[in-house]
């Protein structure tokens, strides 16, 4: 297990490093101090603050419930514990409806310890993505699968297979990383589509269920041990508690597997 030196922070600069080197990262999502301090230590170089909380801690049956003075009380919480991972906060259901009220609760998060944003969408955030990077506030852009978009989409659903949606993804990429997008998270697409885009773009990718070539790697932390609020966990979960003595040894072979490719594996991968 490998402890990160508590005064380097992890920054967008350090994982655009990594891609550049090839090298794998990993993140994982956190919503308590005690936790994310044990994932910082392990070597996780991003936490997510998910909206994933109105369903692993709420017990919700979706993510569209969870409000950004929520979203802030775990963020906060987070921060306290985080040694030097890169905190990442997601952008709540309307929290980001225009391009104002984004900038207003972006502002929210990076005040209250986020380092970054996540917004899920396409081509429509390009003009709020540039607003925000504009005014120092590096933006993740979600797309894929967006679990707030649940009601649209009508399921959970790989997304990308056919070639006009696959087409669509590609561009819509392109146009946010132009547009000043600082990262890329890609959720429940095939694995050579998510290799194209990695290959395409110059700013790092995160997958969830999109294969192993994407240049980094996102699991919910309560998949990861084996807790999924899932009766039937997705085919990229896996649960690395299971065979090992403790939760630090759980999340050292997280980071240990991300890092030498050998996680995701063929079976947690679409094609």
């Amino acid at each position: 297990m490998s402890i990160q030196n508590k005064n380097k922070l992890v920054t967008i600069s350090t994982l655009g490093k990594l891609k550049k080197a090839k090298e794998k990262f990993s993140c994982l999502t956190a919503y308590e101090s005690t936790l994310a301090q044990r994932i910082s230590e392990a070597g996780v170089e991003v936490i997510l603050v998910g909206d994933s909380l109105g369903m692993v801690i709420q017990g919700h049956d979706s993510t569209l419930p969870v409000t950004m003075d929520q979203l802030i009380y775990h963020l906060d919480c987070v921060a306290r514990g985080n040694v030097n991972s890169h905190i990442m906060a997601d952008m709540p259901f309307m929290s980001y409806s225009t391009d104002e009220l984004a900038l207003e609760n972006a502002t929210k998060l990076m005040q209250n310890g986020a380092h970054s944003v996540k917004i899920e969408g396409g081509s429509w955030i390009c003009k709020m993505t540039s607003t925000l990077a504009e005014r120092g506030i590096p933006v993740c852009a979600h797309m894929g699968l967006t679990p707030q978009s649940i009601n649209r989409i009508g399921g959970y659903f790989v997304q990308g297979r056919d070639t006009k949606k696959r087409q669509k993804l590609i561009e819509e990429a392109k146009s946010l990383e132009s547009a000043g997008a600082a990262m890329l998270l890609l959720e429940c697409v095939p694995n050579d589509l998510s290799k194209e885009i990695t290959s395409l773009l110059k700013i790092p990718v995160i997958g969830i269920g999109a294969g192993p070539e994407t240049d980094g790697q996102i699991m919910v932390i309560h998949d990861l041990l084996g807790i999924s609020c899932l009766e039937k966990p997705p085919k990229f979960v896996k649960d690395f508690l299971k065979g090992s003595s403790s939760i630090e040894t759980a999340l050292g072979k997280y980071v240990k597997s991300v890092k030498s490719k050998k996680f995701p594996s063929r079976s947690h991968t679409f094609f």
